[in-house]
């Protein structure tokens, strides 16, 4: 039998992050690609309890590094990241153009 070398190539791995870091980091990645957070997509996704994730993001919210707004049709909340809600809201805009620019394109 041939002795094995041992894997050297090890990482020390980082401490886990906490569910509330999870999710800040979540929402603010979102917001840099250029979308909103639904309040009501977070329990689905972290697998949480509602009312822990309405908890959260109160705390994050009243961190001030978080901004929140309502859908103009359903009502939902929304989150970013501070300073970016207008200009989501805009691409948001622009995306929705252009889907029912190319639907029209589509049925001719």
């Amino acid at each position: 039998m041939s002795e094995r070398k041992p894997f050297r190539r090890f990482k020390k791995r980082e401490p886990s992050l906490s569910i509330e870091q999870k999710i800040e980091s979540f929402i603010l990645r979102n917001s840099k690609s250029g979308f909103f957070t639904k309040v009501l997509t977070i329990p689905y996704k972290f697998e949480i309890s509602e009312s822990r994730s309405w908890d959260i993001i109160g705390e994050l919210l009243s961190k001030g590094s978080l901004e929140a707004t309502h859908d103009e049709f359903t009502g939902e909340m929304k989150l970013c990241e501070i300073g970016n809600t207008y200009s989501i809201m805009d691409l948001e805009r622009k995306r929705k153009r252009e889907k029912f620019r190319s639907f029209k394109k589509k049925r001719k």
